[in-house]
């Protein structure tokens, strides 16, 4: 039997009309997408959003929305593959950089997970793509469709993040010849920094095939780490689903390994049980861990005034939980603090260019995802 977080769940078992009345912020839909699944603000305060049928669409902050964005790459839709996230270069206003994740088929009814970076050209009823160029792909290339991973983040020095789940694999994640169940660090172009913690991997492993990925490598161990964001101090974080149990939270270090599939605070679908962290010290543990499960699918750093008290916490998006999940961090540890029932699966949550919240609804059977803009009450 796992051990369970010290929450006592019941708390968060409340009717909509009482979460909604014990939020501290206001709620407002502003447009719907169908399938949305990331957005990230322009200098100009608008926003990218991407579908995961393959659309990306620039949309103002009052809901209207741009036709599909042309010049889109080719989209692998299927289970949890689609159009993933969406980032800008640090440069943007200079150069209309955007990077894009999606999935990408293969030969033989394989699939991975693929980031391009493009010039985004605004036009008055959308825009295109130009100079598209794939930095990176998840390799190997294996069948089935989940557990793709590819959040994308940029550091304040201009490296790019990108985490890659296990694709339902597993033992790729301790593989140091597969890029799966990593958390990698590119150079802009997608070139390898010099200083990742693996570069001379194979002169110190003479018998490993060259032909690797190693060099990409910045941590690993993970499963499907669908969230990654830098803290006030400039710390790595990142959060990913567990298996059966067992959702974590991670403080990532340059060349960690976080375990998986070897340990977990969860256990297999199956039953068949995991070890925990705790029988393996040479693995790093989680800062924070979750059972029952929240389903986090996205994770960020609140750095503004407007929430002044959560300056420097960390947000999740709650899927299953249906929730924002707010986490203080002190350090190398984190606690959850609070959580906010929002009534559907949510995605995506992302800080906007004034400090309120913007947060993308998941699609459900019966209606499309909504936008939402999540203001503190007066």
């Amino acid at each position: 039997m796992k051990l369970l977080l010290t929450t006592i769940l019941s708390v968060f078992l409340v009717t909509s009309a009482q979460a909604q009345n014990n939020l501290p912020f206001d709620v407002q839909t502003i447009t719907s997408f169908d399938q949305p699944w990331a957005l990230a603000f322009l200098p100009d305060g608008r926003m990218l959003v991407t579908e995961r049928k393959g659309n990306l669409r620039i949309v103002s902050q009052d809901g209207t929305q741009s036709r599909p964005v042309g010049g889109m790459p080719d989209v692998d839709f299927g289970g949890q593959g689609g159009l993933g996230d969406v980032a800008i270069h640090p440069d943007f206003a200079e150069n209309g950089v955007i990077y894009l994740s999606y999935a990408e088929g293969g030969t033989g009814g394989t699939r991975g997970a693929a980031v391009t970076m493009a010039v985004l050209n605004q036009t008055e009823r959308g825009g295109y793509l130009t100079d598209a160029k794939v930095i990176w792909r998840q390799y190997p290339k294996v069948v089935g469709f989940g557990h793709y991973g590819h959040r994308l983040l940029f550091d304040d020095d201009g490296y790019l993040y990108i985490s890659s789940g296990d694709r339902q694999k597993f033992t790729p994640a301790q593989d140091m010849q597969a890029n799966l169940g990593k958390i990698l660090r590119l150079n802009d172009d997608g070139s390898i920094p010099q200083d990742n913690p693996f570069v001379n991997y194979i002169d110190q492993n003479p018998l490993v095939d060259d032909e690797g990925v190693y060099d990409q490598i910045w941590s690993m161990g993970h499963r499907n780490p669908l969230g990654i964001a830098i803290d006030l101090k400039g710390q790595l974080w990142n959060i990913e689903m567990g298996p059966q149990g067992g959702d974590e939270l991670n403080r990532v270090v340059r060349g960690g390994n976080y375990g998986y599939p070897v340990v977990s605070n969860g256990d297999h679908y199956d039953g068949r049980e995991i070890p925990d962290h705790d029988t393996r010290p040479e693995f790093r543990k989680p800062a924070a861990w979750w059972t029952p499960v929240i389903s986090p699918g996205h994770l960020m750093l609140y750095s503004g005034d407007r929430f002044s008290d959560w300056r420097g916490d960390l947000l999740v998006a709650g899927l299953s939980s249906q929730a924002i999940v707010r986490i203080e961090i002190n350090g190398e540890n984190a606690r959850e603090a609070e959580r906010y029932p929002m009534g559907a699966r949510i995605r995506s949550i992302v800080q906007g260019p004034t400090g309120d919240l913007w947060v993308l609804e998941d699609e459900d059977e019966d209606s499309l995802g909504r936008l939402l803009r999540l203001a503190p009450k007066d």
